[in-house]
């Protein structure tokens, strides 16, 4: 079974898929279950990974962890979203990058979460 916004990834091939309508039967990619991604919130590494979500001059500013996270060719931040009153919005990254963004949300409670390639799903405490 499955619920609004869970982040699932294919340890096979890669594909992650988050999902927008829940349901009662299990995602399947290349044959296997996927895996569902249960996001972190406290970083123990040198990296930094939680989301910092900040006053911004659109509305709010999301960087990822209190100390930029690398945007290496082989580590970086692939994604990050807010979620606001059951809406969200994803800004995506490529390597080279600063890893912030701003998003247009001026209201209500506002939550993130981001995606690291080497070290998966974050999200704001």
């Amino acid at each position: 079974m499955t619920a609004l916004n869970q982040i699932y990834r294919c340890n096979v091939c890669g594909n992650i898929v988050e999902v927008l309508h829940a349901g009662e039967g299990e995602l399947v990619c290349c044959g296997q279950p996927m895996e569902l991604l249960e996001a972190k919130t406290v970083d123990a590494g040198k990296e930094k990974h939680v989301p910092v979500i900040e006053a911004g001059a659109a509305g709010v500013k999301v960087k990822v962890g209190d100390v930029p996270h690398p945007m290496e060719e082989k580590h970086y931040i692939e994604w990050v979203e807010v979620v606001t009153d059951g809406d969200g919005c994803r800004h995506f990254f490529k390597p080279g990058d600063k890893p912030e963004t701003e998003f247009g949300v001026k209201s209500g409670k506002v939550a993130a979460r981001e995606y690291c390639n080497v070290h998966g799903l974050w999200k704001s405490a």
